[in-house]
């Protein structure tokens, strides 16, 4: 099932791969000043969503990375991928975000527990990594919710404009021993 095209959650929603006809979900998820400002190009147009879109199903057919939308009601409301997927060392980087109607749902957790699962059993990768900011307690809770153990700060490893930010990276084994809802 390597290149499933549909992952059911636990909870109900579904991870499928995004298709054109997520474009305006995308706006609306990159709306926000706090979504574009993490984007790494903008996504404020339709065509900059196809493009979007189109990035992900590149790295998808390269086997580099997978990035699915989490779909509540046929709606996508957020994403889950593993990206920098390294098949010679069985590791990957997780990401997620989800819109704002969804944040404080769940919907973050289950999507990343899900993709967690399929990366394990159907990538065969062993080890997963993800980070986030140390100002962001919600996507600290989302990685511990989805039974990854945090493991040390990278000091001002990122930066948004002139601000730098400490990350928290937080990891979860294929052997690790998680409650996956």
């Amino acid at each position: 099932m390597r290149n499933a095209e549909e992952l059911p959650t636990a909870e109900g929603l579904l991870l499928r791969p995004w298709c054109p006809g997520d474009a305006p979900a995308l706006l609306r998820a990159f709306a926000p000043e706090e979504m574009a400002r993490q984007a790494n190009r903008p996504v404020t147009t339709t065509a900059e969503a196809l493009e979007w879109i189109a990035s992900r199903e590149s790295e998808r057919a390269a086997g580099s990375g997978y990035a699915w939308a989490v779909v509540r009601d046929g709606v996508a409301v957020g994403s889950v991928a593993v990206a920098a997927v390294n098949h010679d060392h069985g590791t990957g980087w997780v990401s997620y975000w989800t819109t704002e109607a969804a944040r404080g749902t769940g919907v973050a957790a289950a999507g990343v527990r899900t993709l967690a699962r399929w990366a394990f059993g159907d990538l065969l990768l062993h080890r997963l990594e993800l980070g986030h900011r140390t100002n962001n307690p919600a996507s600290c809770a989302v990685a511990v919710r989805a039974g990854f153990a945090a493991e040390g700060i990278e000091r001002e490893k990122l930066r948004y404009g002139d601000a730098r930010y400490d990350v928290e990276r937080h990891a979860r084994l294929a052997t690790d021993p998680v409650d996956d809802g």
